[in-house]
């Protein structure tokens, strides 16, 4: 049985994966953490993570960038592995979580869809067979309360995309700026945001004459929230080290 902590538990994501969790017989939340506690939990609550008592094979956390480094001192003053599913992280904060892996175990993705993660693989898949004749294109869409833009899935796909590509790829988030004619080598990337978008990932390879698209819409956070469990029952008992999806799906 995995023990989990739940950080940001009270939030909508908090909701969605109590209702996984309490559906299964593989885990079982022992604590939660959130500043807003609605008092809807059988599970204690705390403000910080840093006063939970109860102990736990791991933490999910939903919550925000802003308490990463009390989440990681958590995790290296205990060990316990860390599933880190908030989104919108800097790079200074992306390397905290790395250095951090080294103390304690690290489960870092920027999407938790299983569904996503292929369309990763497809997407490098394209990029080596189509080459420099396609131009390449992302266009992700997301609910009118996301902040961060381009999305965490959106630069996912296309680091996994430049990647196959020996990383000369540049990544162009604003044309109208400029008057000039696209390069070859860049990758654009396109936000929407409007409405309750779960979660749309489009990429466009456009060559001479044809298009090819590949694409992947979220109908529900739960297919995040599945994602987020089965991770945290995966990293229970696993070394020191980073962790992802490709780990996951092996």
């Amino acid at each position: 049985m995995t023990r989990i902590i739940l950080s940001g538990c009270c939030g909508k994501m908090g909701g969605v994966i109590q209702n996984i969790v309490a559906n299964r017989d593989d885990a079982t939340i022992v604590a939660g953490v959130d500043k807003f506690n609605n008092n809807m939990t059988d599970f204690p609550v705390y403000e910080s993570i840093l006063d939970v008592k109860e102990e736990a094979d791991v933490v999910i956390d939903f919550s925000n960038p802003s308490l990463l480094d009390s989440l990681l001192e958590y995790g290296k003053n205990t060990k316990t592995a860390l599933v880190i599913a908030t989104t919108g992280y800097d790079d200074c904060q992306k390397k905290k979580i790395a250095e951090a892996s080294k103390e304690c175990p690290v489960f870092f993705t920027y999407n938790y869809s299983l569904g996503i993660n292929l369309l990763a693989t497809l997407a490098k898949k394209a990029a080596a067979l189509l080459g420099d004749e396609f131009d390449i294109e992302i266009v992700e869409q997301h609910h009118n309360q996301k902040i961060d833009a381009p999305s965490g899935t959106a630069l996912m796909l296309a680091d996994a995309i430049n990647e196959e590509l020996d990383n000369r790829m540049k990544y162009e988030y604003d044309r109208h700026s400029k008057r000039e004619k696209r390069t070859k080598n860049e990758i654009g990337m396109h936000s929407i945001r409007g409405g309750t978008i779960v979660g749309e990932h489009e990429i466009i390879f456009a060559g001479r004459d044809e298009i090819i698209t590949l694409s992947h819409s979220a109908r529900s956070k739960e297919v995040f929230a599945v994602g987020a469990v089965n991770a945290a029952v995966f990293m229970t008992g696993k070394e020191a080290g980073m962790y992802d999806m490709a780990e996951l799906v092996k």
